[in-house]
């Protein structure tokens, strides 16, 4: 079981303590952070993070189908999870759907404008 975080900060529950991911959830959060940070810029783990931040060096045309590999390669290592669509909306936000155990899901991050 992971923390879970939002906004960067740990999310407590009812009675002030920390609250805890599991199943699905726990995945998410991984997934949320794999995809925060910039690959490369952790040396003990050089393949750890994504590529996302460099979306905006791309034709506005090709930023979702980049976006979509640049997830898909930074989840590579998580197993039975598939990113199976990216779609970019306002203001740099970017929605992924994946599937997981035969489970859809959807994850939505801040990427930042460009």
């Amino acid at each position: 079981m992971e923390l879970m975080v939002r906004d960067g900060d740990y999310v407590t529950d009812e009675t002030g303590g920390l609250r805890r991911a599991e199943g699905s959830q726990e995945l998410l959060q991984r997934v949320l952070w794999k995809l925060s940070i910039p690959r490369g810029s952790f040396p003990p783990l050089p393949e750890l993070g994504s590529q996302l931040h460099l979306l905006g060096r791309c034709k506005s045309a090709q930023r979702e189908s980049v976006a979509r590999q640049y997830a898909a390669q930074a989840l590579a290592d998580e197993p039975e999870l598939t990113v199976t669509g990216a779609e970019l909306g306002e203001g740099g936000a970017l929605r992924l759907d994946l599937e997981w155990r035969g489970e859809s899901l959807e994850l939505t991050m801040e990427l930042g404008g460009w």
